[in-house]
């Protein structure tokens, strides 16, 4: 069964750091594309990081030098390591995954329409 389930969510003054997780099981390791997006309170989901399955990386302008994005191909493992955090950067963060979509989210890493797999999210609050 293809599942995202992430961990590491907390809460942190401004300038900590937290280490996102994402265990994924099912074939969806498989996919084209993984990623990160997060939603705040009365805002849009926004993507904040992808990796493709080259390890290609993309990131937000918002989070690029602050924000990692790696895999664990042996153990299966997508996370996200946070430094530096804003409280802007306050939201619930979700693990995302395309599988069986195709090649697109190679073009569009950041786009919500590319991920057909969602974990159930995971908050991360920075405090000023």
């Amino acid at each position: 069964q293809e599942e995202l389930v992430e961990s590491g969510g907390g809460s942190v003054q401004a300038g900590g750091s937290l280490r996102l997780s994402c265990g994924v099981s099912g074939d969806i390791y498989r996919g084209y594309c993984m990623g990160w997006f997060r939603q705040a309170p009365g805002k849009e989901r926004e993507g904040v990081a992808a990796i493709d399955n080259d390890g290609r990386t993309t990131y937000a302008d918002s989070v690029k030098g602050r924000f990692t994005i790696s895999k664990d191909n042996d153990k299966k493992i997508l996370s996200l390591q946070m430094n530096n955090l804003k409280p802007d950067d306050t939201a619930m963060y979700y693990c995302v995954a395309e599988w069986g979509y195709g090649w697109s989210c190679r073009r569009s890493p950041l786009t919500l329409s590319e991920y057909n797999y969602w974990g159930q999210g995971t908050q991360v609050t920075v405090s000023s």
